[in-house]
Formats: structure tokens, C-alpha cells, sequence
């Protein structure tokens, strides 16, 4: 708990420190933002910026930080550091310079930010490769909340067709119609739901690994049939509650509606230093769930005793908040494992639609104009859900290439904040030393991981480090042909 109490501290440390320091650099001032420029009454509108806030906090967080913080907790405290330096170096970074960038151009999207900074060939790619991301985590976010549902009444299908239906409603919808409206609902229980817990470990005070215990992989040492490796797996496993790419599809939305550029690090860093704090909570729940002393919590469920390190990541968010926090807990823990996707889906939808649209050159004032982006989306959306429903393993095999889709997103983010930096003569270093690390990891994750190419440890690392050289190398070349070209001119 110490380690925790520690890591704690530093995260919001971090915001006022690192998050100062990243602020300076970008130097926010006061031009008119696409908010007040362009606003439409649909996608463009100026809202409050608490409301803004809560809202960019729902769209990144979803169940990410909950369900990859307790994934990520099998790992051991590693975890911890993960969190930690993952979110105020690498993620909340990433999170404020796409949405300042975004409000610097215009409201643009992800591929069209990617476009000015690494080119046109790199714009489609992103263009088709983000499309593709949010068409699979919208579909996911259809059936995995549906199947939960189905507990308390009705069917799958039937919660299927309840969820879709709003989520065309959702993404067709201004975005202060529905989502301004309950979206700071949900965040707001979210957000009481970490609360409640950070209360409750420090009451119980469990004893549970600290960081002086050892940071190798813990699952591996209780349970020698665990398959995933620390290093690349740990940082696919928590990506909400570090860095994820996905969050680059978001921040461009509250974008379009931040009256002015000087709340962009509460909003876009802010956001994302909340989401790491609620990450940190659940990793440490969920160290108290696996490794426990001197019983580990899974064995003082009936249900739970023979599952242990396989116990699925909902469950574990039922039965803890149900325990520490009573009937609420339960009801928070409902929310959090139904709501908190579907509003992750339907902000997945709408970024689709707006990404689309701007590569198509559709305004999207006019509601024909909307559905004409929109229907297609959802016709290919029901093609894969459809899929995911008859197909027995539908479900693990969407989400195994969601989750490294979703850093490799990520990496293109990096990439093109450390060209934006070199650019503008800014300090490149803050955004080019996660570049290379998550290049890194995307790859050797592709070598080694047993869910892609399965290379044995002494081929797949190897090659993992020779990304790394290679990507130095690269950039290396490009930065100093730059330099060069400019002193020229």
C-alpha cells in the first residue's frame, strides 16, 4: 500500500509539474478556437468547461483503465511504475497535443493532424487504419455490455438492438443534445466509484506487493502456465490508464467545443492524469484480489476460489465494489461495466463519422449529410457484430487486435508530436523518447506475444531491439536532413 500511497502522489504531482512544463512548450493564448470560429449548433458548440472535462474523461476512460489496470495487476507492482510514467510522460502528453493541435487546426481530426506533420501517405493510412480501430471497439462496446445485461432480463439480441439504436441516435444527435447531457452523469459515478475504493484501501490498508518486492512478472511465478510476457505484453494490457491511441480519435471532439486554448492541459492532460489515477485504484484492488496477504481476495469469493489469476476482469469489478462498498458499490460496479463501454461506443461512432467526413470534405450541419457518412458505418458495424455473435471466440479475437491497434495508434500520435516539435523548433526529446518506446513494444509485441507470431524469445527480442535502432535511425536521418533543408532556406 505504500507503493501505491506513493505512486498516488506522484500522478498528480505530475500534472502540476510535467503537465506545467508540457503547457509551456505548446504556449497556449488566446485565439479564437474552432468552438467560437465554426461553431454549427451540431459538432462546433462551446460548453462549460467542467462539463467539458467530464466529458473528455468518459470518452477516453470506458472501462478501459478499470479492465486493463486489473489485467495489468496479474503482472505484479510493475504495473504501478506503468501507470504512473505511462500517463504523465507519455499519455497525458500525447492526449493535450493532439487536442491543441486539433483546436490549431481548425478541429481537425486525427488522420488530417497526422497528414500536416508526416505527409499524405501517412494521412490515408491513419485515415483508414482509425476508421477501422473505432468500427471495432463501437462493435465490441455493442456486445459486451449486451451480454452482461442479459443478466438482469431479456436477450442478447434484444440488448443489442436497445444499445444500437442508441448509438445511432448518439452519433447523429449535436453533441450537447445527449451526450453534454449524461455523459457527465456516468463520469461523475465513475469517478465516486475510485473514490469509494481509495477510502476503502486505506481503511483496510491490505497488504499487498510493493514496488521492493521484485518487478518481474508475478503471475508467471504463482501460475507457470501464464503465457504473457512482462515486457511488451504489460504495456498493451494497461493502455487507458497510460497511453492509447484511441484517446487521439477523442480529444479532437471536446476540441470543437473548449471556448478558450488555455484549458488545455485541465481538459485534455487533466483528463487523462484522472484516468490514471482511477487505473492506479484498480491496480491495487485488484493486487489485494490476486495477491492478498495472507489470503489473496479471489479465495474469499465462493465463485472465485478455483478461477483465481483467471478470474474475468467484470467479475472482479462486481464482487469488489459489491464487498467494499455495498449495495451502491454493486450498483456503481453495474455502471461502470455497462455504461461506462457503451459511452465509449458511441463517441468511437461519432469520431468515425467526423474523421470520414473531413476526409470526404461533407459538412455535417445538414442531417442527410450525416446519415450519408453514417448509415454505411452501421451496415458495416452490424456485418461485424454479427459475426462476433455466431463465431464461439468472436468476442477475444475482435479484442486481441483491438488492444494492439489501439497502441499502434498511439505510436503514429507520438511520432507526430515529435515532428510537430522538431517543426517548431520545440524541445522534440519529451515526445520522441515514448515514440520510440512504444515503437518498440507495438513490434515486439507482433514477435513475441503468443497471441500474433509467437517467435521464440531469442529471435523475437532481438528483432524488437532492432526496431528500436532502426526507428532512432530513421528519425535521425529525417532530423537532420530538416535542419540541413531550413539552414538552406
Amino acid at each position: 500500500m505504500i507503493s501505491f500511497a506513493i505512486c498516488l502522489v506522484l500522478l498528480v504531482v505530475g500534472y502540476f509539474t510535467y503537465g506545467k512544463f508540457v503547457e509551456k512548450v505548446f504556449a497556449p493564448d488566446d485565439r479564437l478556437t474552432p468552438a467560437v470560429a465554426k461553431a454549427d449548433g451540431v459538432d462546433y458548440i462551446v460548453m462549460p468547461n467542467w462539463k467539458v472535462f467530464l466529458i473528455q474523461f468518459l470518452n477516453i476512460a470506458g472501462t478501459g483503465p478499470i479492465f486493463g489496470a486489473i489485467m495489468g495487476a496479474k503482472f505484479g507492482p510493475s504495473s504501478y511504475l506503468w501507470i504512473v510514467l505511462g500517463c504523465i510522460f507519455a499519455g497525458a502528453m500525447h492526449d493535450f497535443f493532439i487536442g491543441m493541435l486539433s483546436m490549431r487546426n481548425n478541429g481537425a481530426g486525427l488522420p488530417a493532424i497526422v497528414g500536416k506533420y508526416l505527409g499524405g501517405k501517412a494521412e490515408k493510412a491513419i485515415l483508414v487504419f482509425s476508421v477501422f480501430l473505432l468500427m471495432i471497439l463501437g462493435s465490441v462496446f455493442v456486445y459486451s455490455p449486451a451480454e452482461i445485461l442479459e443478466m438482469f432480463g431479456g436477450t442478447t439480441a434484444m440488448w443489442v438492438a436497445a444499445i444500437f439504436a442508441y448509438y445511432i441516435i448518439a452519433t447523429l444527435l449535436p453533441i450537447d443534445k445527449l451526450i453534454g447531457r449524461i455523459y457527465p452523469i456516468f463520469a461523475i459515478a465513475l469517478l465516486f466509484m475510485a473514490l469509494g475504493l481509495v477510502v476503502m484501501l486505506i481503511v483496510k490498508w491490505p497488504a499487498i506487493p510493493e514496488l521492493w518486492h521484485g518487478l518481474g512478472n508475478k503471475a508467471l511465478a504463482v501460475d507457470p502456465t501464464f503465457k504473457d510476457q512482462l515486457f511488451p505484453c504489460l504495456f498493451i494490457t494497461i493502455a487507458c490508464g497510460a497511453i492509447s491511441g484511441f484517446h487521439a480519435t477523442q480529444s479532437p471532439l471536446m476540441a470543437r467545443c473548449l471556448k478558450s486554448e488555455r484549458m488545455g492541459r485541465p481538459i485534455f492532460y487533466g483528463a487523462m492524469i484522472t484516468e490514471g489515477i482511477v487505473a492506479l485504484v484498480w491496480a491495487a484492488v485488484s493486487s489485494y484480489f490476486f495477491y492478498g496477504e495472507p489470503v489473496a481476495g479471489y479465495t474469499l469469493f465462493e465463485e472465485t476460489k478455483a478461477l483465481g489469476l483467471s478470474t474475468s476482469a467484470p467479475k472482479v469489478v462486481y464482487l469488489m465494489c459489491e464487498d467494499w462498498l455495498g449495495i451502491a458499490g454493486g450498483i456503481l460496479a453495474v455502471l461502470g461495466v455497462v455504461a461506462a463501454p457503451i459511452t465509449s461506443g458511441d463517441t468511437a461512432f461519432r469520431s468515425a463519422r467526423l474523421i470520414i467526413a473531413e476526409a470526404l470534405h461533407f459538412d455535417q450541419k445538414s442531417i442527410h449529410k450525416r446519415l450519408t457518412i453514417s448509415i454505411p458505418m452501421f451496415v458495416a458495424c452490424l456485418v461485424l457484430l454479427f459475426w462476433q455473435i455466431g463465431n464461439p471466440d468472436g468476442f477475444n479475437t475482435v479484442w486481441k487486435y483491438f488492444g494492439w491497434a489501439n497502441q499502434t495508434l498511439a505510436v503514429f500520435g507520438l511520432w507526430t508530436i515529435t515532428a510537430y516539435l522538431v517543426k517548431h523548433d520545440k524541445p522534440f526529446v519529451l515526445a520522441l523518447i515514448p515514440a520510440l518506446f512504444m515503437t518498440t513494444v507495438c513490434f515486439t509485441f507482433l514477435f513475441v506475444s503468443h497471441q500474433a507470431l509467437a517467435l521464440p524469445e531469442i529471435v523475437g527480442y532481438p528483432l524488437g531491439m532492432a526496431v528500436l535502432v532502426s526507428s532512432y535511425g530513421w528519425f535521425h536521418i529525417w532530423h537532420s536532413r530538416y535542419v540541413k533543408y531550413n539552414k538552406r532556406s
